[in-house]
C-alpha cells in the first residue's frame, strides 16, 4: 500500500466483537490474565500481550505498528515525550563510560541531555559540525557507540547528508540515530538512507494539532548487535532473567532494540505514553501527507517573501538554493520541504522582540508542527540554555526569528508578518 493508504489503515484491524470503523480509546490500566500460566508466558516472553499500560496498551500498539510502516521500520516504541524518547534511546545502547558522536546542530533540550545530563550518567558527547560528514568519523574512538543527528538542525534549519554519515557508521559499525521530527516520513524516510533508529517527537507534525504530548522510537530491524562492544545486548540481563537481548529472543532478535527499549527503559523508569495521547496521534497521522503539502507549500512561499524583504537581513529555509545544506535538502526531501523558517531581522534583539510582539494571527510559544503558524525567538526561549559561544555554534543569533508556518491561507500570514515587520521597523 502506498503512504496515504498506510497513513489511514496499518496496524489496526476491525474489532469482531463491536465491528467499530473507528480506532478505540483503550484506557485501562492493566488486563486480565486468562490463567496463572498465560500469565507466566507473557512475563518470560513466550508469548506477546497486554500486561499493563506502561509498557503496552492496545491503542498504543496501533500506533506502534502504523509509525513503523510509514517509516519503513521493523518495530516502534511510543513513549511520553520526543524528549523521553531520544534519552530512552541513548541509555537503551550506551552505559557509563561509553561515548556518542552527535551534530552539534541540535534542539536545545537535546543538546543540553547529551551536554550536561547524560555526563552526569557517565555517558559523554562529542559535537561536531555535521556540514562535513568527516567529523563524524574523525571523533570516533573505541569509547563511540553511536552516532546522531537531526535531519534539519533546530533552530539554523540545515540539511545533513544522511547517506554520506550512515556510510560512516556503517564502516565503525555503529548505529545511526536520526531524529527525524522535522521530516515527517511523508517528506523523508531516514531508514532508506542507513539510519538504524528513527526518532519522532509525536507532539509536532505527525499530530499535527497541538493537542498532546508524545515521542516514538522506530527500529529499522537491520543493525547487528552482536558486537561484543555493545554490552548491553551481550552480557546477560541480571533484571531479566538473564536474557542476552542479542541473542535469545529467537525470530524476535532483528528487532532486539525495540523490544529491550520496551522491557527495560519503559517498564523500569516508565515515560509511558497515554491511550488518549495515542488516539490523538493516530488521527494526526490520517491526515499527515495532505497537511505537510501545504505546509510545504507555504513555507515555500513565505520563505521567498521574506528573502526579498528589506527588513530581513538572511532567510534560511531548505528550499532555497542560497540556504545551508539545499543540495542536500534537494536531494533527501522529493515531496516538499516543510514549513520551519528561520531569518535574521534587522534591528537586532529589539525589533525581534517587538516582531514577536505585533504578530496577530502568528502563535507565539514554544512548538512547531501545528497546523497554526507558529513564531517564537530561540536565543530567548527554546535555547536560552546555551551559553554564547554554543549559540554562536548552533548559528543562534539573538536576532534569528523562528517561524513554523501553518496551513492558513497564504494570504493571512503573509499580511500578519508585514505587518509585524512594519512595526519592527518603526520601533528601531
Amino acid at each position: 500500500m502506498k503512504f496515504e493508504t498506510l497513513a489511514l489503515h496499518a496496524g489496526h484491524t476491525i474489532d469482531e466483537e463491536t465491528l467499530s470503523r473507528a480506532i478505540p480509546i483503550h484506557r485501562t490500566s492493566s488486563y486480565v490474565f486468562k490463567s496463572t500460566e498465560h500469565a507466566a508466558n507473557l512475563f518470560a516472553l513466550k508469548e506477546l500481550g497486554n500486561i499493563y499500560t506502561r509498557i503496552g496498551n492496545p491503542t498504543q500498539d496501533i500506533l506502534e505498528q502504523r509509525a513503523a510502516a510509514l517509516e519503513g521500520g521493523a518495530a516502534a516504541v511510543a513513549l511520553a515525550s520526543g524528549t523521553s524518547a531520544i534519552f530512552y534511546t541513548i541509555i537503551n545502547i550506551c552505559q557509563q563510560g561509553d561515548e556518542i558522536v552527535s551534530a552539534n546542530n541540535l534542539y536545545g533540550g537535546t543538546f543540553s541531555q547529551f551536554a550536561s545530563i547524560l555526563p552526569q550518567l557517565g555517558i559523554n558527547t562529542r559535537m561536531v559540525d555535521p556540514v562535513e560528514p568527516a567529523n563524524f568519523e574523525a571523533a570516533i574512538n573505541e569509547k563511540t557507540r553511536a552516532l546522531y543527528c537531526e535531519t534539519i538542525g533546530n533552530p539554523a534549519l540545515n540539511m545533513v547528508d544522511l547517506e554520506a554519515v550512515a556510510r560512516i557508521a556503517e564502516k565503525h559499525h555503529l548505529p545511526l540515530i536520526v531524529d527525524s521530527t522535522f521530516t515527517p516520513p511523508c517528506l523523508c524516510k531516514p531508514i532508506e538512507y542507513g539510519a538504524d533508529v528513527v526518532i519522532h517527537s509525536l507532539t509536532k507534525w505527525i499530530g499535527g494539532h497541538g493537542t498532546g504530548i508524545g515521542g516514538i522510537i522506530v527500529d529499522a530491524g537491520k543493525f547487528d548487535w552482536t558486537d561484543p562492544k555493545f554490552a548491553l545486548y551481550n552480557e546477560p540481563d541480571a533484571s531479566y532473567h538473564g536474557l542476552r537481548y542479542a541473542h535469545d529472543l529467537g525470530e524476535l532478535n532483528p528487532v532486539a532494540f525495540a523490544l529491550r527499549m520496551r522491557l527495560v527503559p519503559l517498564r523500569n523508569l516508565g515515560a509511558c505514553i497515554s491511550p488518549d495521547n495515542c488516539w490523538f496521534f493516530l488521527q494526526g497521522m490520517e491526515t499527515l501527507s495532505l497537511r505537510m503539502e501545504r505546509h510545504s507549500e507555504n513555507g515555500f512561499l513565505i520563505a521567498e517573501h521574506l528573502q526579498g524583504h528589506p527588513q530581513v537581513n538572511w532567510v534560511h529555509y531548505p528550499g532555497l538554493s542560497d540556504s545551508p545544506g539545499y543540495e542536500n535538502a534537494t536531494k533527501y526531501l522529493k515531496k516538499g520541504y516543510g514549513g520551519m523558517i528561520a531569518f535574521d531581522i534587522k534591528g537586532g534583539l529589539e525589533a525581534g522582540r517587538t516582531f514577536i510582539e505585533s504578530l496577530q494571527l502568528i502563535s507565539h510559544l514554544a512548538n512547531v508542527g501545528d497546523a497554526k503558524s507558529l513564531a517564537i525567538h530561540p536565543a530567548s526561549t527554546t535555547h536560552s540554555q546555551l551559553s554564547a559561544e554554543q549559540l554562536t555554534t548552533a548559528g543562534i543569533s539573538e536576532s534569528l526569528i523562528r517561524l513554523s508556518i501553518g496551513i492558513e491561507h497564504i494570504d493571512d500570514i503573509r499580511e500578519d508578518i508585514d505587518q509585524a515587520l512594519v512595526k519592527a521597523a518603526k520601533n528601531v
